[in-house]
């Protein structure tokens, strides 16, 4: 990043991306500024600079912040994962859960973690029962 106020300023931190991202289009918006000379001295390009612009329009600040990539949640630990979990584990009490996961795998073809498979089964627990 090229901008001197990242560059001359204590306040701005150039690893905050969020900050980076804001500052970036509040100079297009407020300062008239050049889109492409913009954001190639934030070190972002035009089509970075656009998608920011469209997140920060439909969410706000929030829109700017770094977001979770991948799967968010339990995709491999459906309802009907952890029904047969809790079935195997209602017959045989002192299952390992390695074995747990084995039989897992062979019923449903998907390999899951022993600890992810713990805390699902925790979490399902703590969750009150529908009426």
């Amino acid at each position: 990043m090229r901008d001197r106020l990242f560059l001359e300023e204590s306040f701005f931190d150039p690893q905050d991306l969020a900050q980076v991202k804001y500052e970036m289009l509040r100079k297009v918006q407020k300062e008239a500024m050049p889109i492409s000379g913009t954001a190639a001295s934030f070190g972002f390009s035009r089509p970075a600079f656009y998608k920011a612009q469209q997140d920060f329009t439909r969410e706000g600040l929030a829109g700017v912040i770094p977001k979770r990539r991948g799967p968010k949640g339990r995709h491999k630990l459906t309802p009907e994962v952890l029904a047969f979990a809790e079935r195997i584990r209602d017959q045989k009490p002192r299952i390992p859960t390695l074995e747990l996961v084995r039989s897992i795998q062979k019923e449903f073809s998907i390999q899951v973690h022993r600890l992810s498979l713990e805390r699902a089964m925790v979490a399902a627990k703590k969750k009150p029962p529908l009426p």
